[in-house]
């Protein structure tokens, strides 16, 4: 199975001694659904921003379809697509301007634009209300849009820290199936999220990070079975509060 994402030894060290993560070491295979879960301050944030390129590693690497966080940031950033938490749209904007927009920062010839254009809508299905202003969106119409730009120029891993946040749940099952068709597809996909339900629906396999180390990785039933309990929720706990 082709490897889109190796992480390897993976650290961050603010201040001598002191680790946001250390020694994280995980892959990523080719349409494969990885979550990374942990506790807030636990390390998963500052993960993801070093596999995305936003901060640099003190220790590791990362290697994205065959480059280097460290050695080829930019060829990196060609790879990826990263949603935070905390994304927005720009609200005067119509849905089909923001997605024709982005996609002319994403596209590297000019016949890619229309392409991701009819992909992004595609994946959003707001249909008609791609014409009406962001400002009016829903905030689950604004996380769909956001999704599609995310993943319209077919990146070979899409990062998502908490997809589904705040949505009610018609929004949140919506999302949750696109991510799958997706992956059916070839797409890969690094997700974080504090749902664990999400979690267990949606992916392939977990990591589970708890004071900056990787604890856990493997698939949600084979953890369940592990630690004898009901469901991955319970494992969490266990893993956790041990450590």
């Amino acid at each position: 199975m082709d490897v889109v994402l190796d992480v390897k030894g993976l650290s961050k060290q603010y201040k001598k001694g002191v680790y946001a993560s250390e020694d994280v070491t995980f892959q990523v295979h080719k349409g494969e659904i990885f979550a990374l879960i942990g506790p807030n301050g636990a390390g998963k944030t500052t993960t993801i921003r070093m596999i995305s390129t936003l901060l640099k590693a003190t220790e590791g690497d990362a290697v994205v379809d065959g480059h280097s966080i460290l050695t080829e940031p930019e060829k990196v950033r060609e790879c990826i697509t990263y949603l935070p938490d905390e994304a927005g749209a720009y609200k005067t904007m119509r849905g089909i301007e923001y997605l024709r927009f982005m996609a002319s920062i994403y596209a590297k010839q000019k016949s890619d634009i229309e392409e991701f254009v009819k992909r992004g809508s595609d994946i959003c299905e707001l249909g008609d209300r791609l014409n009406d202003k962001i400002s009016n969106y829903s905030r689950g119409m604004q996380r769909r849009l956001l999704l599609a730009r995310a993943i319209m120029s077919k990146p070979s891993l899409a990062i998502l820290d908490e997809p589904t946040s705040g949505l009610d749940i018609i929004n949140a099952l919506e999302i949750r199936r696109i991510i799958k068709k997706l992956a059916a597809d070839g797409m890969s996909f690094l997700l974080s999220s504090h749902n664990m339900l999400e979690i267990e629906y949606v992916s392939d396999r977990v990591g589970i990070i708890s004071k900056g180390h990787l604890l856990e990785v493997g698939p949600s039933r084979e953890l369940v079975a592990k630690y004898g309990v009901n469901n991955l929720e319970e494992v969490f706990e266990k893993v956790v509060t041990v450590h």
